[in-house]
């Protein structure tokens, strides 16, 4: 795809400086403001004539998008693309891409963090000894990761490399996949399950360690609600680094009040869209709790990659029009369909 003038790339979140350098190198006017926040992103899509919109965290609901006449592409820096309202822009004829497997190290790496940080509560050791308290009696108490289970609830690419990390402590590792391959399954050195509820339920109540990596749709709402709980171990360890809906917290609170759960989350129901504002969930007033800001793909080394990758998909859209890994296909068929 050919233009006559350069494209006008709006950035609405932190992205690495190689990614607005290789904007730039591409021909395209680059404005950054990591500060928009959902009620301020179409008013910055305006005053920039923004034909492509960069957000990691940031919202980007049917409002803005239906308000604005300029976007031509839409790109999430990362893998899940729940922040965007991926059939209004489909509507609009507006392709909305992700950047699939970029950051899938370093979530899988705060998962492991939080595994370790539940087993030897390394942080609650850090505030009583902050505070001034000698306690080696009572974290003299963890149980060690080799040879523990662990059970991983979707096997894209985070989920596998979670699957590494936990072969590198030496543990058991079994994966409920519904896309995963018996064959490949092997060659990772993993068990895989079936893909059903009854077979979950089953791991679940021999799983040490249960860490979940599935995408938010209709299907996986609400995926760990009472069911889910009510077959884990008692005392088990629950992860969950990939979306807040899946999880119904107040059947998790309960869990960890009732059968000695200990969980480590990077994400929450209704957390912020802020990046700096007070919140406490109800999750963070329980004891057991491993809790980070949702900054599990934030390391140097994902945005850098991700990064990389958001200017790989502007040039191919600069060059041909069609732009890499594009999540709204059937929205954007059926908008051209309707002559839009």
């Amino acid at each position: 795809m050919s233009t006559e003038k350069s494209l006008n790339v709006l950035v609405a979140d932190k992205f690495d400086a190689g990614c607005i350098a290789g904007l730039e190198q591409l021909g395209c006017n680059v404005h950054v403001d990591p500060d928009l926040s959902p009620d301020t992103l179409a008013n910055a899509i305006k005053a920039t004539d923004a034909q492509v919109l960069c957000v990691r965290s940031t919202k980007v609901p049917a409002e803005v998008i239906n308000s604005v006449d300029s976007l031509r592409l839409i790109i999430r820096g990362g893998a899940g693309y729940d922040n965007i309202d991926t059939a209004a822009a489909g509507s609009k004829g507006i392709p909305v891409c992700n950047c699939p497997g970029m950051n899938a190290v370093a979530v899988a790496e705060i998962a492991f963090g939080h595994i370790l940080n539940l087993d030897r509560r390394i942080a609650q050791q850090t505030s009583e000894l902050a505070g001034g308290h000698w306690n080696k009696k009572e974290y003299s108490k963890a149980k060690g990761l080799k040879g523990r289970k662990l059970l991983v609830v979707g096997m894209g690419s985070i989920g596998t490399e979670v699957c590494k990390l936990a072969q590198a402590f030496g543990m058991e590792v079994s994966a409920q996949s519904r896309s995963l391959r018996e064959d490949t399954a092997r060659a990772l050195g993993i068990k895989l399950i079936p893909y059903t509820r009854e077979a979950l339920s089953a791991e679940l109540s021999e799983a040490d360690i249960v860490s979940v990596h599935v995408a938010a749709t209709p299907d996986t709402k609400e995926l760990c609600g009472p069911g889910f709980f009510a077959a884990m171990k008692d005392g088990a360890y629950f992860i969950n680094t990939s979306r807040g809906e899946i999880v119904d917290e107040n059947e998790l609170i309960n869990a960890i009040k009732t059968k000695g759960i200990r969980a480590g989350l990077d994400v929450y129901n209704d957390q912020p869209s802020s990046k700096d504002t007070d919140w406490q969930p109800e999750i963070a007033k329980v004891p057991g709790v491993s809790l980070t800001h949702h900054v599990g793909a934030s390391t140097e080394q994902a945005q850098l990659a991700v990064g990389e990758e958001a200017v790989r998909i502007v040039q191919a859209f600069v060059e041909s029009g069609d732009p890499l890994h594009i999540v709204n296909s059937n929205e954007l068929k059926n908008s051209a369909a309707m002559g839009v």
